[in-house]
């Protein structure tokens, strides 16, 4: 389920706050990327609700 547009807009990695990318329509395991040159963490979204805790964040390969 992919998340509205106007949370995706409010919404900013808590590492490094930059935006972050919506990747849930794609995937089998729907995440939010941090668009960040730096950080670049991937936060889970489960039952269409994003987790952005650093803890359960993931460094993408």
């Amino acid at each position: 389920m992919p998340l509205e547009a106007g949370l995706l807009e409010i919404l900013a990695c808590p590492v490094c706050h930059s935006p972050l990318d919506d990747q849930s329509a794609a995937e089998e395991n729907p995440e939010l990327i941090c668009t960040g040159k730096e950080c670049g963490l991937a936060y889970p979204v489960r039952d269409g609700i994003p987790v952005l805790l650093v803890d359960e964040a993931r460094r993408p390969a």
